[in-house]
């Protein structure tokens, strides 16, 4: 599907950066197979590696041939990695039991140790600010944190911070400030690292349920992924203002942000790609079928791919959803396609 002449011409007077001129379409998709659902994809752009949990196992994913590098044992419901190369660690929240931080060594992928965390440990991050590997607890509502050089065997987590809701996913400003979804809240809370105490609470209104989240630090813009209803929230961290909420499709889980336009994938198969148009005003550009399940994602800014994980699935029982079938498991790829 091309760009109308129209939204061309918009994005062109408003000096939005060229990857906005192009569309998006799937390149590939990489047949992985093996056990286990998936949650949030991360990518290392350094070396170009893909990192998906697979509930009691995370596997290390080769992001240009689609080989399996290693597989991560030892997890009981793994959520999310959070890569560290300046401490050579990778961290990954384990979201089972307990709750823990299964740390591991990037170069040869052996667990080094688990870090006791909170139970549901969930949306993880690194910020560089705060020198924090951050993550938060759905069940306690706390926002966790330890040093990427935390003693694997015997180290603790810092006291958690209390949000006052159940978080889902995150974003650092790299300034000091942390943004954290409350799904149960609709809102955004506000997290001063230093002082470490929530500070400021956002209504996500009109949108609700908050999922997924990324953030532009330099233009100072939240892309919010809600559920209830179904939108793309495009917020200020200046003062919380909604600037933007766009229409998208059902069960969003994640938003990345490339080359000035904006992603929310979504469990239906949709990609919605949104862009500023023209200054303050945002659009929905394109609409990408990628496949029925990828709602999350990860973005390699280097290349310029989105990664997004999902799996064939039967037909679901009345009232029920969707079982995945044996096996499946893939990772679609989807890439721009400059206009001529």
């Amino acid at each position: 599907m091309r760009m109308s002449t129209t939204v061309l011409t918009l994005l062109l007077a408003s000096g939005v950066p060229a990857l906005a001129e192009t569309n998006w379409e799937v390149v590939k998709t990489f047949q992985i197979g093996g056990q286990g659902s998936w949650d949030y994809l991360t990518v290392d752009p350094g070396t170009h590696r893909l990192y998906v949990p697979r509930s009691t196992h995370s596997i290390v994913i080769d992001s240009e041939s689609g080989k399996t590098i290693a597989d991560i044992p030892g997890q009981k419901i793994a959520h999310g990695v959070a890569i560290v190369p300046e401490a050579g660690r990778g961290f990954i929240s384990d979201g089972g039991g307990e709750g823990g931080i299964v740390i591991f060594d990037l170069k040869t992928h052996a667990v080094l140790g688990t870090v006791t965390a909170q139970p549901d440990a969930d949306g993880i991050i690194f910020d560089s600010a705060s020198g924090r590997v951050l993550v938060v607890s759905g069940d306690k509502g706390t926002l966790m944190s330890l040093k990427p050089d935390v003693d694997p065997k015997n180290g603790k987590i810092e006291a958690p911070i209390e949000l006052g809701g159940a978080p889902e996913f995150l974003a650092s400003d790299g300034a000091g400030k942390v943004y954290i979804n409350l799904m149960d809240k609709n809102e955004v809370a506000v997290v001063d690292m230093k002082a470490r105490k929530v500070i400021a609470r956002w209504p996500v209104t009109p949108g609700g349920a908050p999922v997924g989240m990324s953030i532009d630090t330099k233009k100072k813009r939240l892309f919010i992924g809600c559920r209830k209803p179904q939108k793309l929230i495009v917020m200020s961290t200046v003062d919380g203002r909604v600037l933007a909420d766009l229409p998208i499709g059902e069960g969003v889980d994640a938003t990345k942000i490339d080359g000035g336009q904006a992603f929310a994938s979504c469990r239906d198969g949709s990609l919605a790609v949104a862009a500023e148009t023209s200054p303050g005003k945002f659009e929905i550009v394109q609409t990408v079928k990628t496949g029925t399940g990828a709602r999350t994602m990860g973005l390699d800014p280097t290349t310029h791919k989105i990664y997004l994980p999902t799996a064939e699935f039967a037909e679901p029982k009345p009232g029920g959803r969707a079982a995945m079938k044996p096996g499946t498991f893939m990772i679609i790829v989807v890439a721009p396609r400059a206009t001529p």
